[in-house]
């Protein structure tokens, strides 16, 4: 005999309404009690009848590979899981023509769209989504709800950081061009840079990748430098891998730190230092918003600002006192 809700309940140790709850509005549970409802629906072979609460969510991004984006699309699906909601994936590798296609495909198909990242302008999204129910992940669109990964904060830690370091001629890689996070993390950066009195100096954009950071390796070397800010986790881990078979050493040479705390940052050598954002927490929320939405609810605010803070790691060092491209090294020999 196939195993009832009430089964669940009982192997969960919980009434039949707190069971029926973790399955439909699992937001009023407590996590633990969330999880042993699932553990013991999942022992029990119970299957989770499809009701008329579940929804298509069409979620697109630019690059399916970047670890980035794996992280925010788990968090959309575990969060969808509990009410069996649909994941629509889209990967439109870094397109703005494609994304605007397939944001009109998936417009027709799901309930509500979350668009990450957005490589479009932002009336070009809205005209593409159409009356759909938006949620947009670090980008606009007109009538379309916001979450901002917003790195001031950890900018700002990571300028000061590298200032008490000894670095005073930072070099910035920024991602690609049609990037909002590219476009704003350069211009805190700038900011920031004035007003510590550090010299800032821009490369060219690259990809959001460590293919992007390998291209930029170069140019990094030539701008005398003494530390690195790069786009993204990713391209700084390919700055760092290029730079070291051009003979030159990160912290020794470079000091070099990424933004996003990916966990192949964190298990690299040296251990990258890296701007935690709020990866996991901005897919959960865009899910809930898009219901909401779906649900026909007054959105509670057009934007939502998730901080971010530095995590400091091995990557980052002291400036040494003999470092060739220290201003008083340089000053003496000239």
């Amino acid at each position: 005999m196939a195993a009832t809700l009430k089964d669940v309940a009982a192997a969960a140790g919980v009434s039949l309404a707190t069971a029926s709850r973790a399955f439909k509005d699992s937001g009023l549970l407590a996590p633990r009690t969330q999880k042993r409802v699932l553990d013991a629906a999942f022992s029990l072979g119970y299957e989770v009848p499809l009701s008329s609460r579940s929804k298509a969510i069409g979620v697109v991004v630019p690059d399916i590979s970047n670890s980035f984006y794996a992280e925010l699309i788990k968090s959309i699906q575990n969060s969808s899981w509990p009410g069996r909601h649909r994941m629509i994936l889209a990967d439109t590798n870094e397109d703005p023509a494609r994304e605007q296609e397939l944001i009109s495909t998936l417009s027709r198909t799901a309930d509500a769209l979350i668009v990450c990242s957005p490589r479009s302008e932002s009336n070009a999204i809205r005209k593409a989504a159409g009356n759909i129910p938006l949620v947009v992940i670090n980008g606009q669109a007109p009538g379309a709800i916001s979450i901002f990964m917003d790195v001031r904060q950890g900018l700002r830690q990571a300028v000061e950081h590298l200032y008490a370091l000894g670095h005073r001629k930072i070099v910035h890689v920024p991602g690609p061009v049609t990037a909002w996070a590219s476009r704003t993390r350069y211009l805190a950066l700038s900011e920031l840079a004035k007003e510590w009195d550090i010299e800032l100096i821009t490369v060219g954009n690259q990809a959001a990748s460590i293919q992007g950071g390998l291209a930029a390796a170069a140019a990094v070397v030539a701008s005398g430098a003494t530390a690195v800010i790069a786009y993204n986790d990713l391209v700084a881990l390919g700055v760092a891998s290029e730079i070291r078979t051009m003979g030159y050493s990160c912290p020794g040479d470079f000091s070099i730190l990424g933004i996003d705390d990916l966990e192949i940052g964190a298990v690299s050598d040296p251990g990258l230092t890296s701007v935690k954002v709020g990866v996991a927490q901005s897919g959960a929320l865009g899910l809930e918003l898009a219901l909401e939405l779906i649900d026909r609810k007054p959105p509670r605010q057009s934007e939502f600002i998730l901080e971010s803070q530095l995590i400091v790691r091995r990557s980052t060092n002291a400036l040494a006192a003999n470092h060739k491209n220290d201003p008083a090294v340089l000053s003496a020999t000239h």
